[in-house]
């Protein structure tokens, strides 16, 4: 009974001491202060695209909008969260790689079902004028 005791508080406290000593992946001063400027650039210039007088048009500049925000994502994902392949042996980014294709098979699914729903409903009744 001892040994079993003994040995489930050397794992408790082998665990409780590796979170102490913070064996995970940790950011330096410099690569949170490198996110953060990352961040704030990438969103003042969406920001700047929207409010100032940019003479693109729309299509372009929510074209660039959503690329900003996909770069501003991996910047999230790679400084604050430490989401990198070496992380958790890849697991967290296997895990993401999955997640992301589930979200683009919904997303892409739901649009073509959308579509032909659309397409293929009946004509819509004109509304013809008094004579």
């Amino acid at each position: 009974m001892s040994s079993h005791t003994h040995g489930h508080a050397e794992g408790a406290s082998g665990h409780e001491e590796g979170l102490i000593h913070g064996d995970g992946p940790h950011g330096s001063l410099k690569d949170y202060l490198t996110g953060f400027i990352l961040s704030v650039v990438l969103t003042a210039i969406p920001f700047w695209l929207v409010m100032g007088e940019v003479s693109w048009s729309k299509q372009t500049i929510a074209f660039v909008i959503v690329a900003f925000a996909a770069v501003q994502m991996i910047v999230h994902m790679v400084y604050f969260l430490h989401m990198t392949p070496k992380s958790e042996d890849g697991w967290t980014l296997t895990s993401l790689v999955f997640t992301l294709i589930l979200v683009v098979i919904t997303l892409a699914g739901s649009l073509w079902v959308m579509y032909h729903m659309d397409s293929n409903m009946m004509p819509k009744h004109q509304v013809s004028q008094p004579l």
